[in-house]
């Protein structure tokens, strides 16, 4: 299990993290989230003694820079492109290794975890965005780690590869593993993450099971479709409720059917259809951080 208790960092402009604290459980993907200036990767060199702050994160009991055999225990990714550019990929995981006192052949078999064999001799300069992401998740994994921390670990990749990482992931946590995976990419992380660690402003929106997040910061409407739905529409808003036509649907701001139902009912309108439609991940993540966005575009 990982801990951050009270993590905290002020710069001169002000932006920072200031008293974070949550938990990641182990055997499950817990996806980080925040706006652009959150304080994700802040927060993450912060875990991993990497910026000076305050507070204090532990990798089952200990802090990182007491951890024995780093690499065997916590596996990192924050910046995929940090590899001399002239070094194959092949002889950057050898000296990693080396320098972890990890066996050779874990080189071998991470690059065939990544699916980067074909190209373990190619200078990593020459790599795609994506086949960097892969060598820097291959150096990640080089220990067989119980913890992983990856910060935007499918940038760069095409949609084949962040499926394939996604179902890389969700087999290591199978494993008991403890993994904090940050991303933007929304869609994506509905699809991976058990838990959420959400920030904003470099304060804690909310740490929980996604779903519960969801549940909670994200609105429910009633999708109707009737006989005469200019008639249904003046009774709703007669009884009180919000409503608006979207082409042959009537979008009542509501989760209560049967209220819905009813007014039809007296209405003498007829209903064809009538359904609960929640929104996700997205909706959810803008409503809970709208009030802790820093940076924010106008359309002209």
């Amino acid at each position: 299990m990982i801990v951050a208790d009270g993590l905290a960092k002020t710069y001169r402009g002000g932006a920072g993290v200031e008293d974070l604290s949550f938990t990641v459980r182990p055997g499950v993907v817990t996806g980080f989230l925040g706006p652009n200036g959150a304080g994700k990767s802040t927060t993450i060199r912060l875990m991993l003694g990497l910026t000076r702050g305050r507070g204090r994160t532990t990798f089952g009991g200990r802090e990182y820079a007491g951890v024995p055999g780093p690499l065997r225990t916590v596996g990192v990714l924050t910046d995929a492109a940090a590899v001399h550019p002239a070094r194959p990929a092949a002889a950057h995981l050898r000296m990693v290794a080396a320098g972890g006192g990890l066996p050779a052949k874990r080189v071998r078999e991470v690059l065939a975890t990544v699916g980067l064999e074909s190209v373990a001799r190619k200078p990593a300069g020459r790599f795609s965005l994506g086949m960097k992401q892969r060598l820097g998740l291959a150096t990640a994994l080089l220990g067989d780690p119980e913890y992983l921390i990856l910060d935007e670990p499918a940038t760069g990749l095409d949609p084949e590869g962040v499926r394939w990482i996604r179902d890389l992931l969700r087999r290591l946590a199978g494993e008991g593993r403890t993994i904090l995976a940050s991303s933007h990419l929304l869609a994506e992380m509905a699809l991976l993450a058990d838990d959420l660690i959400v920030i904003g402003a470099g304060r804690l929106v909310s740490a929980g099971p996604l779903e519960e997040f969801v549940r909670q910061h994200a609105h429910a409407d009633v999708v109707v479709r009737a006989d005469r739905p200019s008639a249904l529409l003046v009774a709703l808003a007669r009884d009180g409720l919000r409503v608006r036509q979207e082409a042959a649907e009537l979008v009542v701001e509501t989760a209560d059917t049967e209220r819905v139902a009813a007014v039809a009912g007296r209405a003498d309108v007829v209903v064809r259809e009538l359904f609960v439609r929640r929104s996700g991940l997205e909706d959810a993540f803008l409503a809970a951080t709208a009030a802790a966005v820093r940076h924010r575009a106008e359309l002209p």
